[in-house]
């Protein structure tokens, strides 16, 4: 599309929409991360982006506004009949030609909006719930043909966006997310490192087990807190900590305190500067029932920290047992300790394992997601509309599944 005045191509105006901006009792969780990491990173000279939310604003320090993103938030309840009208508003406004959606009401109310402008539209899901509530299948169903494109986080993830979302397998496609490797992956001095653990209490001679998470069923704490218990009878000299908000803090801190964990057990609450706190970790623990792929199993490749991880699926997308990480059985806090244990007995494996981690590290670059983003909106602003959403599946998409070699 030409700009009338200048003669030149115009931005293309993305609007990326999201039901909320954190959980309960969580400032900061991953969709809320990408968007920062995200939205900042795009061709300013060629796509203006910006984000709505439709609920009320968070109260969090840690606001989207400060990392330079344009939001608007729509105030709106779950299932208000009012937030189409509201979202449609700003569209409008913005002059929106694409539209990427996450979440189960902006997916809802964002495909109905872009039907109604026929503007192309964007699925976006992060997380593998295995099923959805029958009123959702009935609006995914009716959806479908409004949606261009369904991009999935996890294959795991990608099977539940054909199965349960009801997209057409030929429209999904597994993307993988990332991080800034620039913040994550730059070397960290000893005294950098020293100045860490200080701060976090960690005396000489301590090793330290950690793990930065939402505070969720599905992230599998509790395994980690009856783990953490096994470890200390063998390894008194360890210390734990778990890094996050989430609705579970009570439970979890009352199994602590019922194992006698004390101080050798920390719930360290939210973290603002999550690479910091990561670089004092001796081994970074994910011990996940089931997940997307979490943002912050990118962090720990990144920073080249020991990763020990259970087997659930979204972690085998992004890690190899004995090569970049240990694997153990998801559910199993036996499993969990052992794999503690032989970690922190053997300084070399942890070494080659950390170094491994940081070459795969490379293939998870946010800059080159947001790139695959780039094009991937051009494609659709030339051909959506054109062909009644049929172009995008014509397109040779492969470019938004290819990961950057590594050069094992």
């Amino acid at each position: 599309m030409k700009d009338a005045a200048a003669g030149m191509p115009r931005k293309l105006n993305v609007l990326q929409v999201c039901d909320h901006l954190g959980w309960e009792g969580s400032r900061m969780h991953g969709v809320k991360r990408l968007f920062a990491w995200m939205i900042p990173r795009f061709d300013k000279s060629r796509f203006t982006v910006s984000l709505v939310s439709l609920r009320k604003k968070d109260l969090s320090e840690e606001t989207l506004e400060s990392f330079g993103v344009d939001i608007t938030y729509l105030h709106k309840s779950k299932f208000d009949p009012a937030t189409l009208p509201a979202l449609l508003k700003v569209i409008d406004r913005k002059q929106i030609d694409i539209l990427h959606l996450h979440g189960y009401g902006a997916t809802t109310f964002g495909r109905l909006a872009g039907k109604m402008r026929r503007i192309p539209t964007i699925l976006h899901e992060h997380a593998n719930l295995t099923d959805t509530p029958w009123f959702q299948k009935i609006a995914d169903r009716a959806l479908a043909p409004s949606t261009d494109i369904a991009i999935a986080v996890s294959k795991s993830t990608a099977d539940f966006v054909i199965n349960a979302r009801q997209m057409p397998a030929r429209r999904v496609k597994t993307v993988y997310l990332g991080v800034p490797l620039d913040e994550f992956s730059r070397s960290r001095t000893a005294a950098e490192v020293a100045s860490a653990r200080r701060e976090l209490g960690i005396r000489d001679g301590e090793a330290v087990v950690g793990t930065v998470t939402r505070l969720h069923e599905s992230k599998g704490n509790s395994y980690l807190v009856e783990a953490a218990a096994l470890v200390l009878k063998e390894r008194p000299h360890a210390k734990f900590f778990l890094v996050g908000e989430g609705p579970l803090l009570p439970d979890l801190q009352a199994q602590a305190q019922a194992l006698g964990l004390d101080d050798r057990f920390v719930f360290h609450g939210f973290a603002r500067d999550v690479a910091a706190v990561v670089s004092a970790f001796d081994l970074s623990v994910f011990p996940s029932l089931w997940e997307g792929t979490p943002l912050t199993v990118f962090e720990a490749l990144a920073m080249g920290k020991t990763i020990l991880a259970t087997d659930a699926d979204g972690l085998l997308d992004v890690l190899t047992d004995d090569r970049d990480a240990m694997i153990v059985p998801k559910r199993n806090a036996r499993a969990l300790a052992d794999g503690i244990v032989r970690l922190l007995d053997d300084p070399a494996l942890r070494a080659r394992l950390g170094a491994e981690a940081a070459r795969t590290a490379l293939q998870y670059d946010i800059a080159t997601f947001v790139r695959k983003m780039e094009r991937l909106y051009e494609i659709l602003h030339r051909v959506s509309r054109a062909t009644g959403r049929r172009g995008a599946i014509e397109e040779d998409l492969s470019f938004l599944e290819t990961r950057v070699p590594d050069g094992r």
